[in-house]
């Protein structure tokens, strides 16, 4: 078994999943990680599927270079989005594997969240490409790792007060609205 580069706080209410050596580019698939990173599963699910879609986008903040501007990204208070569908769909495909890892482990699937996830660039593979005057370049891939823990979370029940404060009333205010009250 691999080590995780976090553990849980909760062992018991987690739930972990993750794929080494992805054929899926390194860049767009961190950038997509960083926007699900706190959703909840089944909101983490329907947005990577609307990016399939086309239908929301991919906010693109660190790895931005060359990166065109969309209107979807505002929604993120970014400027520049893309729809990376095969990091979508790689990640859909994490999700499923952990929300059945939870489902094994007998956790309410319905009150997952994704607590860490993370995506490392994994060793580059090589292939070449020809050039003009008999040169040869690389052509190389950038696959990545990817782990995710998703943690059940409690539901937050709002605290009741037994009854409002009274608001203090200084002394002046008080006396002008007994003076009130007489007329």
């Amino acid at each position: 078994m691999t080590r995780y580069s976090i553990e849980p706080e909760n062992p018991a209410k987690s739930c972990k999943a993750r794929g080494s050596d992805l054929r899926v580019h390194f860049k767009n698939t961190r950038e997509t990680a960083q926007a699900i990173k706190g959703m909840h599963i089944r909101k983490a699910t329907q947005y990577l599927k609307d990016v399939v879609d086309k239908k929301r986008c991919v906010p693109f903040r660190r790895f931005n270079g060359g990166v065109g501007r969309c209107a979807q990204a505002k929604q993120f208070k970014a400027t520049q989005g893309r729809w990376p569908k095969k990091s979508a769909t790689f990640l859909l495909q994490m999700l499923k594997n952990a929300e059945s890892n939870a489902d094994l482990k007998g956790l309410d699937v319905d009150t997952l969240v994704i607590d860490h996830i993370q995506v490392n660039a994994a060793a580059k593979m090589r292939r070449r490409t020809y050039r003009a005057h008999g040169r040869i370049n690389p052509y190389m891939s950038s696959p990545c790792h990817i782990e995710m823990i998703l943690t059940e979370k409690e539901q937050i029940v709002p605290k009741v007060e037994e009854e409002q404060k009274k608001k203090k009333v200084s002394k002046k205010k008080m006396a002008r609205q007994k003076l009130m009250g007489r007329e």
